[in-house]
């Protein structure tokens, strides 16, 4: 195929292929950005100083590649960001679940498949139906999966503003949705950013259970309960575990008082959809999990990659603080006191603890 680039496209119209391109995709939304991040630099420069990456060492590791595309990815030109919506349709209440001390509350995004290679395959299509249309160019694809300020480059190409509880907003979706790029050595047309919209809202500072949203448009990831219960390898302060009450995987509150989410749509893709009846699932049942059965229902989940001895961890944590049923909670625990794991142990044995008071 003859490159061509050599009869310089119109870029304009590439846009405008991109865009139809990404929506026959399931892509909701698609923006384009240069590579200039020097004030979201700054940021994540003062956030690490403060130490408030807690044990994500690889936020630090590579330097300015995250905040320079140009030195991850050479020849870097422009970002093409995407938005894909995951809010499943059919799945208990948030709220509910949330009020039930005796279930598990499983953050949304986590209840189906994990999005990292569905977003992936998305992207390598659109890719490919470019290279197609214009001949062999620069690029690389990336879903939270390298040093990339993804929230900072989806704000930059027009896609939403960063929130105070520092998600990504959208004013006809909220923030219920997966942020994905490309790389690209293309001189494509960028847009606008968009206005903020927060106002002197502080519904996501004044719900967040473990005071995490420190000010606004700050976030001390050491106390974010999504840090706590998937990022930390070791245990959870105690100071924070009853905090967690029966969130065993992740957060949501913040996004859940957001007004902007009452525009949020339901996600189309089926692999979004809870799996195992994970927005059902009493902490007791999963608790009882052994580790094979563990692996076999979190195949292909994002829910594995914490592993079997911080899932024990997590739940134990969330059986601790079932206090109106006791009784369940205890015959629960008892089962893994004498667990293998110290890590598991003293959990079960705070819990028990927590139990009896």
């Amino acid at each position: 195929m003859t490159d061509a680039r050599h009869t310089a496209p119109d870029y304009a119209d590439v846009v405008l292929l991109l865009r139809r391109w990404a929506k026959e995709l399931g892509f909701q939304q698609l923006g384009i950005c240069d590579t200039d991040l020097s004030v979201a630099e700054g940021h994540l420069l003062r956030w690490l100083a403060l130490q408030r990456h807690g044990q994500m060492h690889y936020m630090a590791r590579h330097g300015s590649k995250r905040s320079r595309p140009e030195e991850l990815e050479p020849g870097t030109l422009r970002v093409i960001s995407v938005r894909m919506d995951y809010l499943p349709s059919g799945a208990r209440a948030s709220e509910d679940v949330l009020d039930d001390p005796a279930s598990a509350f499983i953050s949304r995004y986590a209840l189906g498949r994990d999005y990292h290679k569905l977003l992936r395959s998305r992207l390598q299509k659109l890719a490919t139906r470019l290279e197609r249309h214009i001949g062999p160019f620069g690029y690389r694809a990336f879903v939270d999966s390298a040093p990339v300020l993804e929230k900072p480059l989806a704000a930059k190409a027009g896609l939403g503003w960063i929130g105070k509880h520092t998600n990504l907003l959208n004013r006809e979706a909220g923030s219920w949705f997966f942020l994905g790029e490309l790389y690209t050595d293309l001189p494509l047309p960028v847009d606008s950013p968009v206005e903020e919209h927060c106002g002197a809202c502080t519904r996501c500072i004044d719900v967040c259970p473990t005071r995490a949203i420190v000010a606004p448009y700050e976030l001390d990831a050491r106390l974010c309960i999504s840090y706590l219960t998937i990022e930390l390898h070791g245990p959870i302060p105690e100071a924070l575990r009853p905090a967690l009450g029966n969130r065993v995987y992740g957060c949501d509150d913040c996004q859940m008082v957001c007004p902007w989410n009452r525009f949020a749509q339901f996600s189309g893709e089926g692999d979004f959809l809870p799996r195992n009846d994970l927005d059902t699932a009493t902490l007791a049942e999963l608790f009882a999990w052994e580790e094979e059965e563990f692996l076999t229902r979190t195949e292909g989940s994002a829910i594995r990659r914490i592993g079997y001895e911080r899932w024990l961890r997590n739940l134990a944590v969330g059986l601790g603080n079932c206090l109106s049923a006791t009784d369940s909670a205890r015959a629960a625990l008892l089962t893994r006191v004498e667990h293998p794991s110290e890590l598991v142990r003293e959990h079960v044995c705070w819990a028990l603890r927590r139990l009896d008071l």
